[in-house]
């Protein structure tokens, strides 16, 4: 299983092979991710930069994904656009359309480096891949959703073990709240949470055209699925006292609420893992769990969340090699056990789990419970509904849920008047990219 990346890791030696006095090649990633996590990503290209001589790295921050994605494309039309650019999820769709880019997989080949590509999580890869299974852009900082609990919280509500259905979290609640507990759920409407992946462990469709991946003629239908009743259960769960909005603007976010004691549960990335950890309470006892699912319904996997690498084009065939350079850097072991081991996301090869695994790395804080991710992306093979969401203008649609949803729990209209309103506003925004790109297909 090691020797792929024994081959990435000779690739990438014998692309950094240059005369020492040689001036280092220099080309620019542009990233999203801010904080600490940004600052971590700045220390993977130190660690590239000082691996080797021959490329230098400049890696520049964007402060969030949908800046580092907008600020890509207008410097493209300056002809002054990164080589490689962090794109989110969300953004998969219009990045694979535009055709502005080096496909991965592609790259990798060209510069003679092998990639073991049947390394990487199918349900991480599948995101990122065409139609043909080719990988488009490089898998990187990856997540999932999950249930972060108070043990004892839940001990002294009369609770053993964490909610597995959405109809025991409801009773958990009533009893935390019976034994005293004034914040039981920090909440904040989130669509990657509340929406996405819900839909996806429930099996369940988001739009037509299985999401979106079999045409860009897709309507969305969250508006009539489970998902309806699961928001109206959480609007009735707020109005009862069990839950309570935790946002930054109104003081602590939902993931602090949680990491300081004030509330017993809250739902997010287990990219959030390190940073709860760091921020906890010292005598606060804490786990996670996979998301919990209606009673009726067979539990799948969870998507993939974060983002991935993308080598954009019209870009010199030095910067190329430099790039390759780095993804082949960032596709070895110890380049994984150090993302992992710095922040909260998941390895993406099965390798890179596995050699984790085996070496104890999740049997103790701060990485117990990290597992728990991986056991929800792998729940079940990715099936149709499953393997991720490729429309258009999605970035407009997760917007559009996140207004309704917020009127919806202000009492300004009620749960199906917003999902409604969230899906026609949503449509029109997938209609306007499928217009865009009249008689095109997805790759």
């Amino acid at each position: 299983m090691r020797l792929p990346m024994i081959a990435a890791a000779a690739g990438f030696a014998a692309l950094a092979a240059s005369p020492a006095s040689a001036e280092p090649i220099k080309f620019e990633y542009w990233y999203g991710l801010s904080g600490h996590l940004g600052e971590v990503v700045q220390q993977t290209c130190d660690r590239f930069n000082q691996s080797q001589s021959e490329f230098e790295i400049v890696c520049v921050g964007q402060d969030g994904y949908a800046q580092a994605v907008q600020n890509s494309i207008a410097a493209f039309r300056a002809g002054k656009h990164p080589t490689i650019v962090q794109a989110y999820d969300a953004g998969t769709a219009d990045l694979m359309m535009s055709g502005e880019f080096y496909p991965v997989q592609k790259m990798m080949a060209d510069y003679n480096i092998t990639i073991d590509w049947d390394n990487y999580f199918p349900g991480i890869s599948n995101y990122y891949a065409s139609s043909k299974g080719e990988l488009f852009s490089m898998p990187f900082n990856s997540s999932t959703a999950v249930m972060y609990y108070n043990i004892a919280d839940l001990k002294k509500a009369g609770v053993e073990t964490p909610p597995a259905t959405w109809e025991e979290f409801g009773a958990d609640l009533e009893k935390l709240k019976a034994s005293g507990k004034a914040c039981p759920f920090a909440y904040a409407p989130d669509s990657w949470i509340d929406l996405e992946q819900f839909s996806m462990a429930h099996n369940v469709p988001i739009a037509t055209n299985n999401n979106g991946y079999d045409g860009l003629d897709s309507e969305l239908v969250f508006n009539t699925t489970v998902h309806v009743q699961h928001m109206q259960n959480l609007k009735r769960w707020k109005d009862d006292g069990l839950l309570q909005i935790r946002t930054s603007q109104g003081g602590l976010n939902s993931r602090d609420s949680f990491a300081q004691g004030e509330c017993s549960f809250y739902f997010g990335s287990i990219a959030s893992h390190a940073t709860v950890h760091s921020v906890a309470k010292p005598d606060l006892e804490w786990s996670v769990a996979m998301l919990p699912i209606y009673e009726g319904y067979e539990r799948h996997n969870t998507v993939v969340g974060g983002a991935s690498l993308w080598v954009l084009s019209k870009k010199t065939e030095e910067e190329y090699r430099g790039a390759a350079a780095y993804l082949s850097f960032l596709a070895t072991p110890e380049s994984e056990r150090f993302w992992s081991s710095n922040t909260g996301y998941i390895p993406v090869t099965k390798t890179g789990f596995q050699n984790l695994k085996d070496s104890g790395f999740y049997d103790n804080p701060p990485y117990k419970g990290r597992e728990i991710a991986i056991e929800s992306l792998t729940y079940t093979e990715p099936g149709p509904l499953t393997r991720g969401i490729r429309l258009g203008g999605f970035i407009q649609v997760r917007k559009e849920w996140s207004g309704e949803i917020e009127a919806a729990f202000a009492d300004k209209k009620s749960i199906q008047e917003a999902l409604d309103a969230a899906v026609e506003r949503g449509n029109a925004a997938i209609t306007k990219f499928a217009r865009l790109y009249k008689g095109k297909s997805l790759p």
